[in-house]
Protein backbone atom coordinates (compact mmCIF):
# COMPACT_ATOMS: atom_id res chain seq x y z
CA UNK A 1 0.00 0.00 0.00
CA UNK A 2 1.15 3.60 -0.93
CA UNK A 3 0.17 7.20 0.68
CA UNK A 4 0.53 10.24 -1.76
CA UNK A 5 1.07 13.39 -1.42
CA UNK A 6 0.76 16.37 -3.57
CA UNK A 7 2.10 20.12 -2.81
CA UNK A 8 1.67 23.37 -4.86
CA UNK A 9 0.68 21.29 -7.66
CA UNK A 10 -0.08 23.46 -11.34
CA UNK A 11 -0.17 22.67 -14.46
CA UNK A 12 -0.23 24.99 -17.31
CA UNK A 13 -0.50 24.67 -21.20
CA UNK A 14 1.37 27.35 -22.76
CA UNK A 15 -0.88 30.26 -21.48
CA UNK A 16 -3.81 28.48 -20.20
CA UNK A 17 -3.19 26.86 -16.06
CA UNK A 18 -5.03 23.92 -16.18
CA UNK A 19 -4.73 23.64 -12.07
CA UNK A 20 -4.21 26.09 -9.69
CA UNK A 21 -2.06 25.06 -6.38
CA UNK A 22 -3.13 21.56 -5.86
CA UNK A 23 -2.46 20.40 -1.86
CA UNK A 24 -3.81 17.18 -0.98
CA UNK A 25 -2.90 14.11 1.38
CA UNK A 26 -3.82 10.61 0.88
CA UNK A 27 -3.75 8.03 3.41
CA UNK A 28 -2.48 4.52 2.78
CA UNK A 29 -5.45 1.92 1.96
CA UNK A 30 -8.22 4.80 1.24
CA UNK A 31 -10.79 4.86 -1.51
CA UNK A 32 -10.20 8.26 -2.96
CA UNK A 33 -12.67 9.87 -5.62
CA UNK A 34 -12.02 12.93 -7.64
CA UNK A 35 -15.38 14.33 -8.86
CA UNK A 36 -16.14 17.27 -10.54
CA UNK A 37 -17.93 18.76 -14.40
CA UNK A 38 -15.96 17.65 -17.79
CA UNK A 39 -12.77 19.97 -17.90
CA UNK A 40 -12.64 20.61 -14.41
CA UNK A 41 -8.83 19.22 -14.14
CA UNK A 42 -9.80 15.82 -12.48
CA UNK A 43 -8.16 13.32 -15.38
CA UNK A 44 -5.62 15.50 -15.66
CA UNK A 45 -4.20 15.42 -11.93
CA UNK A 46 -4.59 11.93 -12.48
CA UNK A 47 -2.55 11.49 -15.46
CA UNK A 48 0.35 13.53 -13.22
CA UNK A 49 -0.33 11.55 -10.38
CA UNK A 50 0.76 8.33 -12.66
CA UNK A 51 3.59 10.28 -14.40
CA UNK A 52 1.59 10.35 -17.85
CA UNK A 53 1.70 14.59 -17.69
CA UNK A 54 4.75 17.00 -16.40
CA UNK A 55 3.91 19.15 -13.72
CA UNK A 56 4.44 22.95 -14.42
CA UNK A 57 5.16 23.59 -10.34
CA UNK A 58 5.35 21.24 -7.36
CA UNK A 59 6.14 18.00 -5.58
CA UNK A 60 4.61 14.86 -5.52
CA UNK A 61 5.54 11.90 -3.23
CA UNK A 62 4.36 8.35 -3.19
CA UNK A 63 5.30 6.29 0.29
CA UNK A 64 7.79 9.07 1.60
CA UNK A 65 9.48 9.38 -1.89
CA UNK A 66 9.59 12.21 -4.24
CA UNK A 67 8.68 10.87 -7.85
CA UNK A 68 7.84 13.77 -9.83
CA UNK A 69 11.32 12.47 -11.93
CA UNK A 70 10.11 9.05 -12.30
CA UNK A 71 8.85 6.88 -14.78
CA UNK A 72 4.82 5.34 -14.25
CA UNK A 73 6.58 2.11 -14.29
CA UNK A 74 9.39 3.38 -11.47
CA UNK A 75 6.25 5.00 -9.46
CA UNK A 76 4.56 1.70 -8.33
CA UNK A 77 1.62 2.74 -9.41
CA UNK A 78 -1.26 1.05 -12.06
CA UNK A 79 -3.59 2.30 -14.25
CA UNK A 80 -7.18 1.08 -15.80
CA UNK A 81 -8.58 3.47 -18.31
CA UNK A 82 -11.58 4.24 -19.70
CA UNK A 83 -11.18 2.29 -22.70
CA UNK A 84 -10.04 -0.49 -21.41
CA UNK A 85 -6.95 -0.35 -23.38
CA UNK A 86 -6.59 -4.13 -24.08
CA UNK A 87 -4.88 -5.41 -27.17
CA UNK A 88 -6.99 -7.17 -29.53
CA UNK A 89 -4.88 -10.03 -31.05
CA UNK A 90 -4.02 -11.55 -27.34
CA UNK A 91 -6.03 -13.93 -24.91
CA UNK A 92 -6.84 -12.82 -21.94
CA UNK A 93 -4.35 -14.33 -19.87
CA UNK A 94 -1.95 -13.07 -22.36
CA UNK A 95 -3.11 -9.73 -22.02
CA UNK A 96 -2.36 -10.06 -17.91
CA UNK A 97 0.77 -11.85 -18.21
CA UNK A 98 2.08 -8.66 -20.76
CA UNK A 99 3.09 -6.25 -18.48
CA UNK A 100 4.90 -8.37 -15.81
CA UNK A 101 7.04 -10.18 -19.02
CA UNK A 102 8.45 -6.34 -19.92
CA UNK A 103 9.16 -6.10 -16.58
CA UNK A 104 10.85 -9.41 -16.61
CA UNK A 105 8.49 -11.56 -13.76
CA UNK A 106 9.42 -15.05 -13.90
CA UNK A 107 7.48 -17.25 -14.99
CA UNK A 108 5.83 -19.21 -12.41
CA UNK A 109 5.30 -15.89 -10.78
CA UNK A 110 3.56 -14.38 -13.66
CA UNK A 111 1.03 -17.63 -13.01
CA UNK A 112 0.39 -16.97 -9.93
CA UNK A 113 -0.52 -13.49 -10.01
CA UNK A 114 -2.53 -14.14 -12.86
CA UNK A 115 -4.78 -17.31 -11.41
CA UNK A 116 -5.01 -14.90 -8.34
CA UNK A 117 -6.24 -11.60 -10.19
CA UNK A 118 -8.71 -13.96 -12.39
CA UNK A 119 -9.85 -15.55 -9.52
CA UNK A 120 -10.90 -12.30 -7.65
CA UNK A 121 -12.28 -10.77 -10.23
CA UNK A 122 -14.36 -14.32 -11.73
CA UNK A 123 -12.60 -13.85 -14.98
CA UNK A 124 -11.20 -17.23 -14.81
CA UNK A 125 -14.07 -18.95 -17.38
CA UNK A 126 -12.44 -15.93 -19.85
CA UNK A 127 -8.78 -16.56 -19.96
CA UNK A 128 -8.59 -18.19 -23.09
CA UNK A 129 -10.66 -15.76 -24.97
CA UNK A 130 -9.78 -12.78 -27.13
CA UNK A 131 -11.36 -9.52 -25.73
CA UNK A 132 -14.11 -9.12 -28.88
CA UNK A 133 -15.43 -12.46 -27.14
CA UNK A 134 -16.02 -10.67 -24.34
CA UNK A 135 -18.96 -8.22 -23.04
CA UNK A 136 -17.74 -4.59 -21.66
CA UNK A 137 -18.13 -5.68 -18.16
CA UNK A 138 -16.28 -8.54 -18.66
CA UNK A 139 -13.24 -6.59 -20.53
CA UNK A 140 -13.02 -3.65 -17.58
CA UNK A 141 -12.96 -6.11 -15.30
CA UNK A 142 -9.87 -7.47 -17.54
CA UNK A 143 -8.22 -4.05 -17.54
CA UNK A 144 -8.82 -4.16 -13.81
CA UNK A 145 -6.88 -7.75 -13.72
CA UNK A 146 -4.19 -6.11 -15.54
CA UNK A 147 -3.44 -3.40 -13.00
CA UNK A 148 -4.01 -5.83 -10.10
CA UNK A 149 -1.37 -8.25 -11.15
CA UNK A 150 1.36 -5.44 -11.12
CA UNK A 151 0.72 -5.32 -7.07
CA UNK A 152 1.29 -1.56 -7.37
CA UNK A 153 1.38 0.78 -4.20
CA UNK A 154 -1.80 3.14 -5.94
CA UNK A 155 -4.58 2.19 -8.51
CA UNK A 156 -6.06 5.03 -10.46
CA UNK A 157 -8.93 4.48 -12.28
CA UNK A 158 -10.18 7.15 -14.82
CA UNK A 159 -13.91 7.25 -15.15
CA UNK A 160 -13.79 3.46 -15.78
CA UNK A 161 -17.43 2.94 -16.22
CA UNK A 162 -18.37 5.26 -18.84
CA UNK A 163 -18.60 2.98 -21.61
CA UNK A 164 -20.75 0.12 -19.34
CA UNK A 165 -24.49 -0.03 -19.98
CA UNK A 166 -26.60 1.18 -16.46
CA UNK A 167 -27.09 -2.44 -15.18
CA UNK A 168 -23.30 -3.10 -15.30
CA UNK A 169 -22.13 0.34 -13.90
CA UNK A 170 -23.64 -0.58 -10.37
CA UNK A 171 -22.80 -3.87 -10.61
CA UNK A 172 -19.02 -3.06 -11.30
CA UNK A 173 -19.41 -0.26 -9.15
CA UNK A 174 -20.12 -3.20 -6.69
CA UNK A 175 -17.11 -5.37 -8.00
CA UNK A 176 -14.94 -2.51 -7.47
CA UNK A 177 -16.03 -1.74 -4.09
CA UNK A 178 -15.59 -4.83 -3.00
CA UNK A 179 -12.06 -5.16 -4.37
CA UNK A 180 -10.82 -2.29 -2.65
CA UNK A 181 -12.49 -4.09 0.57
CA UNK A 182 -10.45 -7.23 0.50
CA UNK A 183 -6.86 -5.81 -1.31
CA UNK A 184 -6.95 -3.02 1.02
CA UNK A 185 -4.86 -0.85 -1.78
CA UNK A 186 -5.03 2.80 -1.73
CA UNK A 187 -6.81 4.06 -4.89
CA UNK A 188 -7.98 7.30 -6.58
CA UNK A 189 -10.71 7.15 -9.15
CA UNK A 190 -11.95 9.91 -11.63
CA UNK A 191 -15.30 10.23 -12.18
CA UNK A 192 -17.86 13.11 -13.28
CA UNK A 193 -20.85 10.99 -11.96
CA UNK A 194 -21.82 11.88 -8.04
CA UNK A 195 -23.45 9.18 -7.54
CA UNK A 196 -20.37 6.99 -8.24
CA UNK A 197 -18.58 9.09 -5.82
CA UNK A 198 -21.19 9.32 -2.92
CA UNK A 199 -21.37 4.93 -3.08
CA UNK A 200 -17.80 4.33 -3.54
CA UNK A 201 -15.57 6.73 -2.01
CA UNK A 202 -14.22 7.08 1.77
CA UNK A 203 -13.09 10.55 0.82
CA UNK A 204 -14.37 12.62 -2.28
CA UNK A 205 -12.21 15.54 -3.95
CA UNK A 206 -14.06 17.74 -5.87
CA UNK A 207 -12.86 19.79 -8.32
CA UNK A 208 -14.08 23.15 -10.08
CA UNK A 209 -12.17 24.80 -12.98
CA UNK A 210 -9.17 23.19 -11.76
CA UNK A 211 -8.99 24.16 -7.87
CA UNK A 212 -10.11 21.65 -5.42
CA UNK A 213 -13.26 22.84 -3.57
CA UNK A 214 -13.85 20.28 -1.16
CA UNK A 215 -12.16 17.69 0.51
CA UNK A 216 -14.05 15.34 3.03
CA UNK A 217 -16.36 11.82 3.59
CA UNK A 218 -19.59 11.92 1.68
CA UNK A 219 -21.32 12.54 4.05
CA UNK A 220 -19.36 15.65 5.20
CA UNK A 221 -19.76 17.05 2.12
CA UNK A 222 -23.95 15.73 1.86
CA UNK A 223 -23.98 18.00 5.00
CA UNK A 224 -21.67 20.32 5.03
CA UNK A 225 -21.35 21.59 1.76
CA UNK A 226 -18.80 24.86 2.64
CA UNK A 227 -20.04 26.92 -0.96
CA UNK A 228 -22.66 27.12 -3.29
CA UNK A 229 -20.49 24.69 -5.96
CA UNK A 230 -20.36 21.96 -3.66
CA UNK A 231 -23.94 22.13 -2.58
CA UNK A 232 -24.84 22.33 -6.28
CA UNK A 233 -22.91 19.36 -7.48
CA UNK A 234 -22.93 16.67 -4.59
CA UNK A 235 -26.45 15.69 -4.27
CA UNK A 236 -29.37 14.35 -6.63
CA UNK A 237 -31.34 15.94 -7.44
CA UNK A 238 -29.38 19.07 -6.40
CA UNK A 239 -30.01 21.21 -3.02
CA UNK A 240 -32.52 23.52 -3.71
CA UNK A 241 -31.72 27.53 -3.22
CA UNK A 242 -34.30 29.98 -2.23
CA UNK A 243 -33.86 33.92 -1.74
CA UNK A 244 -34.35 34.75 1.56
CA UNK A 245 -33.15 37.68 4.11
CA UNK A 246 -31.67 37.89 7.24
CA UNK A 247 -33.83 39.71 9.88
CA UNK A 248 -32.67 38.74 13.09
CA UNK A 249 -30.90 36.78 15.22
CA UNK A 250 -31.97 35.18 18.64
CA UNK A 251 -30.74 32.49 20.91
CA UNK A 252 -28.04 31.05 17.97
CA UNK A 253 -30.37 31.10 15.31
CA UNK A 254 -31.00 33.16 12.09
CA UNK A 255 -34.10 33.96 11.62
CA UNK A 256 -34.86 34.66 7.61
CA UNK A 257 -37.33 36.46 5.79
CA UNK A 258 -38.63 34.09 2.93
CA UNK A 259 -41.42 36.33 1.49
CA UNK A 260 -44.78 35.67 1.60
CA UNK A 261 -45.31 36.44 4.82
CA UNK A 262 -42.96 33.13 6.21
CA UNK A 263 -39.86 33.43 8.49
CA UNK A 264 -37.73 30.31 8.30
CA UNK A 265 -34.88 29.91 11.53
CA UNK A 266 -31.78 28.33 10.98
CA UNK A 267 -29.17 27.02 13.31
CA UNK A 268 -26.24 29.60 12.62
CA UNK A 269 -23.65 30.92 14.22
CA UNK A 270 -24.15 34.29 15.58
CA UNK A 271 -23.50 37.66 13.34
CA UNK A 272 -25.31 40.64 13.72
CA UNK A 273 -23.45 41.83 10.54
CA UNK A 274 -25.65 39.84 8.42
CA UNK A 275 -28.69 41.42 9.50
CA UNK A 276 -30.38 42.96 6.86
CA UNK A 277 -28.61 41.20 3.71
CA UNK A 278 -29.43 38.50 1.04
CA UNK A 279 -28.95 35.09 1.37
CA UNK A 280 -29.73 31.78 -0.04
CA UNK A 281 -31.46 29.07 1.97
CA UNK A 282 -30.66 25.71 0.96
CA UNK A 283 -32.92 22.91 1.35
CA UNK A 284 -32.36 19.06 -0.33
CA UNK A 285 -35.73 18.22 -1.94
CA UNK A 286 -35.82 15.16 0.63
CA UNK A 287 -35.02 17.94 3.70
CA UNK A 288 -38.76 19.51 2.62
CA UNK A 289 -42.15 18.92 4.84
CA UNK A 290 -45.40 19.21 3.10
CA UNK A 291 -48.52 21.03 3.46
CA UNK A 292 -46.92 23.20 6.88
CA UNK A 293 -49.59 25.88 7.72
CA UNK A 294 -46.61 28.25 7.88
CA UNK A 295 -44.69 27.18 4.60
CA UNK A 296 -44.08 28.75 1.32
CA UNK A 297 -46.85 28.39 -1.46
CA UNK A 298 -45.38 25.79 -3.80
CA UNK A 299 -47.61 24.99 -7.24
CA UNK A 300 -47.64 21.99 -8.50
CA UNK A 301 -46.07 21.44 -11.94
CA UNK A 302 -45.62 17.62 -12.58
CA UNK A 303 -44.37 14.88 -10.56
CA UNK A 304 -42.53 11.44 -11.42
CA UNK A 305 -43.45 8.50 -9.38
CA UNK A 306 -41.19 5.93 -8.56
CA UNK A 307 -43.29 3.91 -6.61
CA UNK A 308 -41.29 3.65 -3.46
CA UNK A 309 -40.54 7.54 -4.07
CA UNK A 310 -41.66 10.75 -5.78
CA UNK A 311 -40.39 13.97 -7.12
CA UNK A 312 -42.72 17.02 -7.56
CA UNK A 313 -41.33 19.67 -9.69
CA UNK A 314 -42.54 23.30 -9.17
CA UNK A 315 -42.35 26.73 -8.20
CA UNK A 316 -42.98 29.14 -5.90
CA UNK A 317 -46.17 31.02 -6.17
CA UNK A 318 -45.43 33.96 -8.54
CA UNK A 319 -42.02 33.21 -8.66
CA UNK A 320 -39.98 31.28 -12.38
CA UNK A 321 -37.09 29.16 -10.54
CA UNK A 322 -37.60 25.21 -10.31
CA UNK A 323 -38.18 23.54 -6.88
CA UNK A 324 -37.86 20.01 -6.43
CA UNK A 325 -39.48 18.19 -3.46
CA UNK A 326 -38.68 14.66 -2.53
CA UNK A 327 -41.21 12.25 -1.20
CA UNK A 328 -41.54 8.85 0.17
CA UNK A 329 -44.05 6.51 -1.65
CA UNK A 330 -46.19 7.38 -4.27
CA UNK A 331 -47.37 10.89 -3.80
CA UNK A 332 -49.37 11.99 -6.89
CA UNK A 333 -50.38 15.79 -6.74
CA UNK A 334 -52.58 17.17 -9.70
CA UNK A 335 -50.28 19.85 -11.84
CA UNK A 336 -51.46 23.58 -10.74
CA UNK A 337 -52.55 22.79 -6.77
CA UNK A 338 -51.08 24.09 -4.17
CA UNK A 339 -48.69 22.40 -1.63
CA UNK A 340 -46.99 24.63 1.74
CA UNK A 341 -43.67 23.24 2.12
CA UNK A 342 -41.10 24.38 5.08
CA UNK A 343 -37.63 22.92 5.83
CA UNK A 344 -36.08 20.65 8.16
CA UNK A 345 -34.95 23.42 10.48
CA UNK A 346 -31.69 21.58 11.31
CA UNK A 347 -31.22 20.37 7.51
CA UNK A 348 -31.58 23.57 6.59
CA UNK A 349 -28.42 25.41 5.12
CA UNK A 350 -27.55 29.49 4.63
CA UNK A 351 -25.33 30.92 1.80
CA UNK A 352 -23.88 34.56 1.24
CA UNK A 353 -24.66 35.22 -2.47
CA UNK A 354 -21.80 37.58 -2.59
CA UNK A 355 -19.35 35.24 -1.81
CA UNK A 356 -20.69 31.65 -2.75
CA UNK A 357 -19.54 30.57 1.16
CA UNK A 358 -22.09 28.40 3.65
CA UNK A 359 -22.67 30.78 6.35
CA UNK A 360 -21.57 27.88 9.47
CA UNK A 361 -23.87 26.58 11.47
CA UNK A 362 -23.53 26.23 15.45
CA UNK A 363 -21.20 23.20 16.26
CA UNK A 364 -24.06 21.49 18.53
CA UNK A 365 -26.35 21.72 15.52
CA UNK A 366 -23.79 20.31 12.96
CA UNK A 367 -23.23 17.54 15.39
CA UNK A 368 -26.92 16.46 15.65
CA UNK A 369 -27.34 16.65 12.26
CA UNK A 370 -24.77 14.19 11.98
CA UNK A 371 -26.17 11.77 14.11
CA UNK A 372 -29.64 12.04 12.88
CA UNK A 373 -28.12 11.20 9.08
Amino acid sequence: MGNLKLTNISKSFGALTVLHDINLSIDEGKFVVFVGPSGCGKSTLLRIIAGLEDITAGEIEISGRDVVHLSPAERKIAMVFQSYALYPHMSVRKNLAFGLENLKFKRDEIEVRINEAARMLAIEPYLDRKPRQLSGGQRQRVAIGRAIVRNPDIFLFDEPLSNLDAALRVQTRAEITKLHRDIKTTMIYVTHDQVEAMTMADQIVVLNSGRIEQVGTPLELFEGPKNLFVAGFLGSPRMNMLKGTVIGMHDGCMTLDMGHGTTWSAGIEPNASMIGKPVLAGVRPAHFSVNEKDGLPFVVQYYESLGTETYVYGTLEGQSDQIIIHQAGHFSPAPGSRLRIAPLPERLHVFDPGTGLAIPRRAKQRDESHAVA
